[in-house]
């Protein structure tokens, strides 16, 4: 009868030893994020915002070694670019109103930015990449960063801004009873 109590006592013991490890093991990792956020800086804003583009990029990017193999990441990038008008550059000087009548002077267009959008944006294929994926596809979206940027200087995107901001402000000027607009930019 001893005996089956030592078998039962060390089945028991194998038994806890057993489930806790199980349970440890088979846990779920917890995640716990901690932030700190602060209001960095609080600007006033004046940009018109009259277009934006959206560009797609399909590149391959590739790191070609001596040693190791080829690594290589094909992505899609998805970015906007934003033209607008700034419109703290407006100064009393710059509009003239005669009656019914009103000259109005406005900045040049300009690019307000030019963003990667990262939601719509993806990651489709890596190869050879092991330990250097990371900084491959980082080294990726620099380079559509830039060439983004480069198409966004070539394309009509400005014209389209002002188009834009002719079209914004002449039914506006319209509508506070000026029958005769003169929009120029500096």
């Amino acid at each position: 009868m001893g005996k089956f109590f030592k078998v039962i006592l060390i089945l028991a013991i194998i038994g806890t030893l057993g489930w806790f490890a199980w349970s440890k093991f088979e846990s779920k990792p917890t995640t716990v994020t901690t932030h700190q956020l602060l209001i960095e800086r609080i600007e006033a804003m004046g940009k018109l915002q009259l277009v934006k583009y959206r560009f797609s990029d399909v590149l391959e990017h590739k790191n070609i070694s001596t040693f190791l193999p080829d690594a290589s990441v094909l992505l899609i990038v998805k970015a906007d670019a934003v033209g607008c008008i700034d419109l703290t550059k407006v100064k009393q000087e710059d509009i003239q109103v005669y009656g019914d009548s009103v000259a109005m002077r406005l900045p040049q267009p300009e690019i307000c930015y030019i963003k990667i959008d990262h939601k719509a944006s993806r990651v489709y294929d890596t190869k050879m990449a092991f330990f250097r994926e990371a900084d491959l596809v980082d080294e990726a979206y620099k380079n559509a960063e830039k060439e983004i940027a480069a198409e966004v200087q070539k394309s009509d995107i400005l014209q389209q801004t002002r188009s834009n901001a002719l079209n914004v402000f002449t039914p506006l000027l319209k509508g506070l009873g000026f029958t005769k607009i003169s929009l120029s930019f500096e």
